[in-house]
C-alpha cells in the first residue's frame, strides 16, 4: 500500500482555488494528485508520468472524482515544453520525488533488493540502459564515481572491485546477486548499521534513470512556467535531490549581492521569488509510515 508522504502539506501550501491550473509532475500511483482534483473543481490538472503501470493505476481513481485532467506520458524532464503547448503559466506545481512503494515491491521491476528478480530499474520501461548495464559494462571508475556521488557510500570502491571481479566470472543477472556481492564488500560493523546494498542500489537507479540532472533541469523550467503569486512545492527523500533544490531556490529568491545591503533594493533587481516554506514531515507521520524520515518539503512563490 502506498501512502504519500507529506501529503496535507504539500496539498496546503499549493494554495490553490476552485479555477487553479495545477502541475502534479509525478503522477504515481495518484495520492497527491486524487487530493489537488478534489480542490479544484473549476481548474485543471496536467499530470506527468513516464511509467506506464502507474498511469494504468491512477487513471480510473482521478475519474472517480472528476474529467478536468490530463495524463501527460513522458519524464517530467518535458515539462515546459508539454505545458506551453498547452496553457501560458500555470497556479501551481508538485514534484513529489520519492520512488513509490508499488514500484519497489513489484519485483520484477528491479529496485528492491529485498525481492530476487533481473536487474532493471527503469522508470520508463521503454528506454535500454537498465542496472543490469551500469552493472555488467560500466568500468571500475565509473562505479566508483556513481557509488560515492550518488550512493554517498564510503566503502563505494571495495564494493565496486567486488561487483568487477564477480563479473569477470559471469554477468551479475539479479537483485539478490548483486545485494549478496555487495554485503561481502563491506566490513561485518557496516552491515549491522543498515542493509549495505541500500545506498548502492540508490545511486544506481540514480544513474539509469538520470534522475538529478533531469530534476535540475524540471525545476528551472518550473520557475519559468509559474504565475505570479504561484506556487513550487518539492518534497525530495535524500540529500542530493534536496541540494539541487536547496541551491536553485536560494539563488532565484536572493538579491544580487552587492546590493544586499542597500536600505532599498531597486524594484527591477528585487528577486522574482521569495521561498514560503522549508519543512520536515511530523513525528506521527514518521512513526506511521516508515518511509517518511528522510523527507523534506521546500515551496517557493513568485513575487
Amino acid at each position: 500500500m502506498h501512502e504519500s508522504v507529506l501529503l496535507t502539506e504539500s496539498i496546503d501550501y499549493l494554495n490553490l482555488n476552485k479555477a487553479s491550473i495545477v502541475v502534479d509532475c509525478t503522477l504515481g500511483y495518484g495520492g497527491h494528485s486524487s487530493h489537488i482534483l478534489k480542490k479544484i473543481p473549476n481548474g485543471f490538472l496536467y499530470a506527468f508520468d513516464q511509467d506506464s503501470e502507474a498511469i494504468k493505476k491512477a487513471n480510473p481513481k482521478l475519474k472517480a472524482i472528476g474529467n478536468n485532467y490530463e495524463i501527460i506520458n513522458t519524464n517530467f524532464v518535458n515539462l515546459k515544453e508539454e505545458i506551453t503547448k498547452r496553457i501560458d503559466k500555470v497556479d501551481g506545481i508538485l514534484f513529489d520525488l520519492g520512488v513509490s512503494s508499488p514500484q519497489l515491491d513489484e519485483a520484477d521491476r528491479g529496485f528492491s533488493f529485498h525481492k530476487d528478480s533481473k536487474l532493471d530499474m527503469r522508470m520508463n520501461q521503454n528506454q535500454s540502459l537498465t542496472a543490469y548495464d551500469v552493472v555488467n559494462t560500466y568500468p571500475l571508475n565509473k562505479l566508483i564515481q556513481i557509488f560515492k556521488t550518488y550512493g554517498e557510500e564510503k566503502y563505494a570502491k571495495s564494493i565496486a572491485l567486488g561487483i568487477t571481479k564477480e563479473r569477470e566470472k559471469a554477468p551479475i543477472e539479479t537483485t539478490l546477486q548483486l545485494a549478496e556481492i555487495i554485503k561481502q564488500n563491506v566490513p561485518e560493523k557496516y552491515r549491522k548499521k543498515s542493509h549495505p546494498a541500500r545506498k548502492v542500489f540508490q545511486a544506481i537507479r540514480i544513474e539509469v534513470n538520470d534522475e538529478l540532472n533531469v530534476f535540475e533541469k524540471a525545476l528551472k523550467d518550473a520557475l519559468n512556467i509559474i504565475k505570479p503569486k504561484g506556487r513550487i512545492c518539492v518534497i525530495t527523500f535524500h540529500s542530493l535531490e534536496d541540494r539541487i533544490c536547496k541551491q536553485i531556490f536560494k539563488q532565484v529568491s536572493t538579491p544580487p549581492k552587492e546590493l544586499q545591503n542597500l536600505p532599498v533594493i531597486p524594484d527591477e533587481y528585487k528577486p522574482k521569488y521569495k521561498i514560503i516554506a522549508n519543512i520536515k514531515p511530523k513525528d506521527s507521520e514518521i512513526s506511521h509510515n516508515n518511509r517518511a524520515r528522510s523527507a523534506r518539503l521546500r515551496v517557493i512563490e513568485r513575487s
